[in-house]
């Protein structure tokens, strides 16, 4: 930990951090899994599932940058190996499901729905007890992005 000074106790800088680490846990193993897809989806729909995927693991990819810029803004450390995301992460993995589109789908909005759940649980610990309005109101944005990438996938299993 660094010897950061902006207005939020050192120890609920500590928890904020230790919530956000697992949240870029979590968003590594969904990034991993989307990629996985993108590589390994088959069927008639391959090409716009393909570019789908891609443009799905590009968004968190930005996210992963972000979530680990907010760590080190709050004077933490972002983990950052694969073994301590598998070990705290609350998300599956999965593997290649055979190139099944319909199983890819369903699990990405799963880990999408379940991160969304996570992150309203999480906001209110961040601006309540924890006292940081800043972290609270970064993942509401977080939240938002992960709302619309569900609602795409739902669209795209219609």
């Amino acid at each position: 930990m660094e010897k950061t000074e902006i207005g939020i106790a050192a120890v609920n800088r500590e928890s904020v951090a230790y919530l956000l680490n697992i949240l870029l846990a979590d968003e590594h193993v969904l990034y991993i899994k989307t990629r996985n897809y993108h590589w390994n989806v088959r069927g008639m729909h391959f090409q716009s599932l393909h570019k789908f995927f891609e443009g799905q693991y590009e968004e968190l990819a930005d996210l992963i940058d972000d979530i680990a810029e907010r760590i080190r803004s709050l004077g933490h450390y972002a983990v950052a190996a694969m073994k301590d995301y598998v070990n705290i992460t609350r998300l599956l993995e999965t593997n290649h499901t055979d190139g099944d589109a319909q199983k890819m789908l369903q699990n990405l909005l799963v880990d999408h729905e379940t991160i969304i759940r996570i992150l309203r649980d999480d906001m209110i610990q961040e601006t309540g007890k924890y006292k940081d309005a800043g972290t609270g109101d970064f993942i509401t944005g977080v939240m938002e992005k992960h709302e619309k990438m569900a609602w795409m996938i739902r669209a795209y299993m219609e």
